[in-house]
C-alpha cells in the first residue's frame, strides 16, 4: 500500500515533468535550428565535422577567428568580421560540438584534440600560416595549435582568452561542470535547455558585465543555438576538459611556447580577469594590454579596437609593424 501510494505521489510526477522537459527541449532545439540556419560550409575531419564561413580575398593574409565557450561562429560575424573581410582571408568557424559543427566523442573536447581538428581543416581548405584569433575558451585553443604546430601558426592575436588554470570557474558556468557523461546527457535532454531559456537574462548580463548584451544577440549572434541539448553537453565537457588538461598546456608555454603576438583584454572582464590571464603571458613573449571599463564580449562590444589590435598583430608578423 504505503509502495502504491509512494510511486503515484512521487515517481509517476517525477517521470511526468521530465518528460514534458525532454518534448520542451526537443521543441526548443528546433526552433532555434530555425531562427539561427547553418551559415557556412562544412568539411569533414577525422573525429567530427568543422563548420565554417569563409570570407575576404582568397589571396590575402588568412585569419582564424576560434569563439569561446558556449559560443559559436556568429559571435565573431556580429560585427567584427565586416572590418577585416577586406584586408584578410577570414575563416571564421565553429569549435568542435558547437554551432553546426560536431565532434563524436568527448576526448575531443581538450584544447589540443579542438585545435588538431581545426587545423586539419585549414589543411582541407589551404589555409597556410595563419594568424590565429582565439576569443575566451578559443584563446587556449589557439594556444594549443600554436604549442602543437608553431610552423602553421603565423602569429596570435588573442582575446580574453583563457590561458591560465584557476582556483575556481566563473559563476555563471558553475552548472557545467558535470563530470559524469550518462548525467551530462540525461541533464541536456531534459532540463538544461529550458532552464537555460528561463536564466538566459541573468546570465547574459553576466557575462557582458559591465556592458548590456544587444537586442538582437539571440538571434544575429546566434546564442538562439545554445537552447540544444548538444551546446549544453559539448560546453559541459569543454569546462571539465579545461580544468584538467589546463595544468599540462601551461606547463608547455615557458619551453614551447615561441609564436608571436598579443592580448587584448576589456580591463573590466569578470569572467576571465586580465591579471591572471593576460599579464603572466608576457613572460612567454606575447604582449598584453586592455580596453578600459570593456567587459569579456569585446569581439562585439568593441569590434573596432579588436580589429585594430588584430592588424597590428598581423603587421608585425609580417614585419610592417
Amino acid at each position: 500500500m504505503f509502495l502504491n501510494l509512494f510511486f503515484w505521489l512521487f515517481v509517476v510526477p517525477v517521470f511526468a515533468v521530465l518528460a514534458l522537459a525532454a518534448f520542451r527541449t526537443r521543441r526548443m532545439a528546433a526552433k532555434a535550428e530555425t531562427l539561427v540556419p547553418q551559415a557556412g560550409q562544412l568539411q569533414p575531419v577525422t573525429g567530427g565535422v568543422i563548420h565554417y564561413v569563409e570570407m575576404g580575398p582568397k589571396d590575402a593574409p588568412a585569419l582564424v577567428l576560434i569563439h569561446g565557450l558556449s559560443g559559436q561562429l556568429q559571435h565573431f560575424t556580429y560585427a567584427l568580421t565586416d572590418l577585416l573581410k577586406d584586408e584578410f582571408r577570414l575563416i571564421v568557424i565553429d569549435r568542435p560540438g558547437c554551432g553546426y559543427s560536431e565532434r563524436t566523442q568527448a576526448a575531443s573536447a581538450t584544447p589540443a584534440e579542438q585545435g588538431r581538428m581545426i587545423a586539419e581543416a585549414l589543411d582541407a581548405l589551404e589555409v597556410e600560416n595563419p594568424v590565429l584569433v582565439g576569443h575566451s575558451l578559443g584563446g587556449s585553443v589557439a594556444l594549443a595549435m600554436a604549442l602543437d604546430q608553431p610552423n602553421k601558426t603565423k602569429a596570435l592575436a588573442l582575446l580574453c582568452p583563457a590561458t591560465q588554470t584557476q582556483g575556481d570557474i566563473p559563476e555563471v558556468f558553475k552548472g557545467l561542470l558535470i563530470k559524469s557523461a550518462w548525467l551530462r546527457r540525461f541533464i541536456g535532454a531534459t532540463i538544461a535547455v529550458p532552464m537555460a531559456a528561463a536564466t538566459k537574462d541573468k546570465v547574459l548580463g553576466m557575462v557582458f558585465h559591465p556592458e548590456q548584451p544587444p537586442d538582437d544577440f539571440m538571434i544575429r549572434a546566434g546564442a538562439a543555438l545554445g537552447l540544444r541539448p548538444k551546446a549544453f553537453v559539448t560546453a559541459s565537457e569543454d569546462v571539465v576538459v579545461l580544468l584538467k588538461t589546463g595544468p599540462e598546456q601551461m606547463a608547455r608555454y615557458d619551453t614551447e611556447l615561441r609564436v608571436p603576438g598579443g592580448i587584448l583584454f576589456g580591463s573590466a572582464d569578470k569572467i576571465l580577469s586580465p591579471a591572471l590571464h593576460g599579464i603572466p603571458m608576457q613572460a612567454h613573449g606575447l604582449t598584453c594590454e586592455t580596453i578600459e571599463g570593456r567587459g569579456h564580449m569585446i569581439p562585439m562590444t568593441a569590434p573596432d579596437a579588436c580589429a585594430e589590435f588584430i592588424r597590428q598583430i598581423a603587421d608585425n608578423a609580417d614585419g610592417r609593424g
